[in-house]
């Protein structure tokens, strides 16, 4: 299951960054529209799956949308809005979020009034990324080309070259470091919470779906009003702050089965990483300069999904052993303060020319 479930990142490992610095020469929209077809035919492959390695195979594939798709929209919001980088990419992420909450409510639904019907399911997934590829290809605009053939030029030297400004840049780094850990955490205990509540918790499933919907609702409203914060205050503050709430919400999931509790728990949590995870991207664009923009959040999403693939794996690990779900969750408390402790040493800030 964990395999299965970290199939759908391992494309953000291979592609964010290529096809994020692909964006930086040819433009945004081609790259975007490449995304939008997989999300329109990778549904339809659900429809031939009769085996966990063909599940695994069709997540493997569905995964280049995600991977193609979040860190080139995030240079595109990044670009439109220089000085309001936190608030509009956390309200573009949020946008995402809420799609993503309804997606489950959607799909339970259509299974309810098919008797379980998952073609009917998939075909109505196939037809929502569908009617989204076109509206993009009608609508979506492209941005200006750069003049500057230095670092943007389409040649491979040329985007090698900006590969290796990018990975330099220590910021960026621990940037994307600390977002691979937020991202470690969140694949983890979005995956084996539900069976912590199930199994040890014993919840019914209207309870646990509860507490697992306050978590996702909290993240898309609070996410831009944390973005904004970011904006006025500086992007260190949210990211040390969320990391530490985070990490006390985690360590305390192992030691409570009191449902309010758990509602609290999941609500901080949520609020913890949306604090960080409005703040991240919108540092690494204050660290870059506006040429390698596609690159820098192409490194970001490559590194973020190396944390989330793990993330599920090696916790799952770690609670097949003795250790159990207080081994598990622990461990996921010690990555987010880790990261966070680098954060804190490192201290990458930006500077005033980055910024505008």
């Amino acid at each position: 299951m964990g395999f299965i479930a970290s199939a759908s990142t391992i494309p953000g490992i291979l592609v964010s960054l290529p096809t994020a610095s692909l964006s930086d020469v040819f433009g945004r929209r081609k790259v975007l529209l490449a995304s939008g077809l997989v999300f329109a035919s990778a549904p339809f492959l659900y429809l031939f799956v009769t085996s966990w390695w063909q599940l695994a195979l069709v997540r493997f594939y569905h995964g280049f949308a995600t991977a193609i798709f979040v860190p080139v929209a995030n240079a595109f919001v990044a670009e439109l809005f220089p000085m309001k980088k936190g608030e509009r990419i956390s309200l573009f992420s949020s946008a995402t979020t809420v799609g993503r909450n309804l997606a489950p409510l959607l799909g339970g639904y259509i299974l309810l009034v098919t008797n379980y019907g998952f073609h009917e399911l998939y075909l109505a997934v196939g037809l929502a990324g569908s009617i989204a590829f076109i509206t993009a290809l009608l609508f979506l605009r492209d941005e200006p080309q750069s003049t500057n053939g230095g670092v943007r030029s389409g040649t491979s030297s040329g985007i090698l070259k900006g590969w290796g400004l990018v990975a330099r840049n220590r910021g960026i780094a621990i940037v994307s470091l600390v977002e691979a850990a937020q991202y470690y955490v969140y694949g983890a205990t979005e995956f084996f919470l539900v069976g912590y509540l199930s199994e040890i918790v014993h919840l019914d499933p209207f309870s646990l779906g509860i507490i697992s919907w306050v978590q996702l609702a909290t993240i898309p409203l609070i996410k831009p009003l944390m973005g904004s914060l970011s904006d006025r205050i500086g992007r260190r503050v949210p990211i040390i702050f969320g990391s530490l709430i985070s990490a006390c919400a985690l360590i305390a999931i192992p030691f409570t089965t009191n449902f309010s509790i758990l509602i609290l728990i999941s609500i901080s949590y949520g609020l913890g990483f949306s604090l960080v995870d409005s703040s991240t991207p919108a540092l690494v664009g204050d660290l870059t300069q506006r040429e390698l923009l596609g690159t820098s959040m192409g490194f970001l999403g490559t590194i973020m999904d190396v944390g989330q693939t793990l993330g599920p794996i090696m916790t799952g690990f770690i609670l097949a052993t003795s250790l159990g779900y207080l081994g598990a969750f622990t461990s996921l408390m010690i990555v987010l303060l880790a990261a966070c402790s680098i954060f804190l040493a490192v201290k990458p800030s930006s500077t005033s020319r980055q910024m505008h």
